[in-house]
């Protein structure tokens, strides 16, 4: 993964708005990428990210990180767009307690890390409720660390946490027939 969410010199100090939509447009275009999963969405919650974004420049003060102000309003696009949206299918937190989830520990054979696992995942983090999925695509595939996923989602570290957990059960009885039982 990389670190695109480091601190830069065009991170501290954006000048104009125009430089921010130069250097931040692969960025956000990813970010939405992750949570749309699809070319044609993510395009769309990325030019109204950049919209919202250009709307709220002038309260921009540099408290936080460029990248992490831009996570927040790409996520909230991305976010609003889905319940627009509402997707018929979402996996639910429903009869979780009984469920046997497969252990992660140990990693599969070589042979079966392919495209249809990448699929399966992908299926699965688009299933996820959005809130959920907001928390895996920040933390898990992006790379950000709890007090910036937290922060960029505008919730407590511990409500990111609980999250993540619920999620991570959840995709991990939608992967369960690729993972060993014990």
């Amino acid at each position: 993964m990389s670190n695109q969410h480091e601190t830069t010199a065009q991170d501290s100090a954006p000048e104009t708005f125009d430089e921010i939509v130069e250097a931040y447009s692969d960025f956000v275009y990813n970010v939405a990428y992750k949570m749309m999963g699809n070319p044609h969405d993510a395009e769309e919650v990325a030019q109204e990210a950049f919209i919202s974004a250009f709307r709220a420049f002038d309260r921009f003060r540099g408290e936080s990180r460029v990248t992490t102000w831009l996570y927040r309003i790409t996520v909230n696009a991305a976010l609003m767009r889905i319940r627009r949206e509402k997707r018929a299918r979402e996996l639910r937190w429903v009869g979780i307690e009984n469920l046997e989830v497969p252990s992660w520990e140990e990693a599969p054979e070589p042979s079966a890390i392919n495209s249809e696992l990448g699929d399966k995942i992908q299926e699965g983090i688009a299933m996820l409720q959005p809130e959920l999925r907001a928390a895996v695509v920040l933390r898990d595939v992006a790379g950000l660390s709890s007090r910036e996923a937290a922060e960029a989602l505008d919730i407590t570290v511990s409500s990111l946490k609980s999250r993540l957990h619920r999620a991570r059960v959840l995709l991990r009885q939608h992967l369960a027939e690729y993972a060993p039982r014990r």
